[in-house]
């Protein structure tokens, strides 16, 4: 059978811009998956979120490339261009929306760092996105501080929610910091997989210097 045609499957989701994807990214689905034992994460390559300007930095179709040289020896990592196929700007309740609409026997796991937990109730109906999908956090230091579970803990009283604890360890690495070290002529090395940094160089991403 199909695994798309199973039934009540339990699915995690990581987004984000993935500009470029990285060993973080990586390790914090990977934890996901086997600590809330989901069946496959669904990596979800960012359009035009609200909270970000994507300009002048990769194309859609490197972000997606990145994406896929990144996860394709691991077969409970799929892309998914649920986002990419939409116009305009982008919101979780949207894509939880059309992802429920479609599978309503599925299950959504959507993993979080703790800022975006400090910052959920500024997201477009925030209610209805901890109505649909459980919340996986991941604390900075890889368990939860005495403020982040304050969060958790004010966030599933106010709204009634399901969040939970994400305990994966930490890897202080950023899209941000690896496109400065590119810029700058730093080794990217060891901080994303060869394959990512090999398209990287070859496409000339970042405003690498020879």
């Amino acid at each position: 059978m199909d695994k798309n045609m199973v039934k009540n499957k339990r699915i995690g989701i990581m987004g984000g811009t993935f500009n470029p994807i990285h060993f973080g990214h990586l390790l914090l689905a990977e934890t996901a998956y086997h600590q809330f034992g989901l069946d496959e994460v669904l990596f979800m390559p960012t359009k035009n979120p609200y909270y970000k300007n994507l300009s002048n930095t990769a194309t859609e179709e490197d972000r997606v490339n990145m994406v896929c040289l990144a996860i394709e020896d691991n077969d409970h990592f799929c892309l998914s261009k649920e986002e990419l196929d939409r116009d305009g700007t982008t919101y979780t309740v949207e894509t939880l929306r059309n992802l429920t609409t479609a599978n309503p026997d599925h299950k959504y796991f959507f993993i979080m760092g703790a800022d975006s937990l400090y910052h959920i109730e500024s997201w477009r109906e925030p209610e209805e996105i901890l109505r649909m999908a459980v919340i996986l956090v991941a604390g900075r230091d890889g368990g939860g501080s005495s403020s982040l579970k304050s969060q958790i803990a004010y966030i599933m009283n106010k709204y009634d929610a399901d969040i939970r604890l994400l305990k994966s360890p930490v890897l202080e690495i950023s899209s941000h910091g690896i496109r400065r070290r590119i810029k700058d002529g730093q080794s990217i090395r060891y901080l994303l997989p060869k394959k990512v940094a090999d398209y990287i160089l070859e496409h000339g991403l970042y405003g690498q210097t020879s």
